[in-house]
Order: structure tokens, then sequence, then C-alpha cells
């Protein structure tokens, strides 16, 4: 089953989020393994990223052997606290087709 972690980052910006996003995906063209689907912007009060995994598994994966392991050494312009955290089991997804306007922004 799909699985969705949400991270809130207080007071956090597209610098701070785009250097951490450099560190923990440095190739900006695929998704870690296990991940399908990877969106973050400005949110009230902060920085919201919203990611979904085929499982919890390849979430924890993920957190376990890249993320915090990376996030624990420092990330020069990286967010500087860690993130309010909410997790959810997938109940309903729908894939949207991209198209040509919309393939630029995803």
């Amino acid at each position: 089953m799909a699985f969705g972690i949400v991270h809130f980052f207080p007071n956090g910006t597209q610098q701070q989020y785009d250097a951490t996003l450099a560190a923990v995906h440095p190739d900006r063209s695929t998704l870690p393994k296990g991940q399908l689907y990877h969106a973050a912007g400005k949110s009230e009060g902060g920085w919201t990223a919203i990611a979904i995994h085929d499982s919890a598994e390849s979430w924890e994966e993920f957190r376990n052997d890249i993320l915090m392991p990376r996030l624990s050494k420092g990330i020069q312009g990286g967010f500087t606290t860690p993130p309010q955290e909410q997790s959810f089991e997938v109940y309903y997804e729908k894939q949207i087709r991209k198209g040509p306007e919309r393939e630029a922004h995803i």
C-alpha cells in the first residue's frame, strides 16, 4: 500500500529546501527508489514537502539510509530544525496525466 509523508518546516524557505533537496535527492531527474511522487512549496508559516512512497518500508529505507544520515551531518544553507512530520497510508491515489503545459512544473 502506498504511504505518504508530509513535512512542515516552520519558517522554512525555498533556499533552504533547495539546499536540502540537493543533498538528499542529488539527481533531480529521478526520484529515490520507492518514491512515487514529490511536491513542495511555500505554505503558511514555512515550507511544506510531500512525498508518496510505494510502501511504508520504502519510506523507512529512504529515511534511515539517506535522509537522516545526510541531515544529521548538517547541510550548508539547509533547514536548521527537524520538520513537523505527519504520515498516512494512502487510501486513494489518482495520477494526473501530464500535458505539455504541466511538464515544466512536474
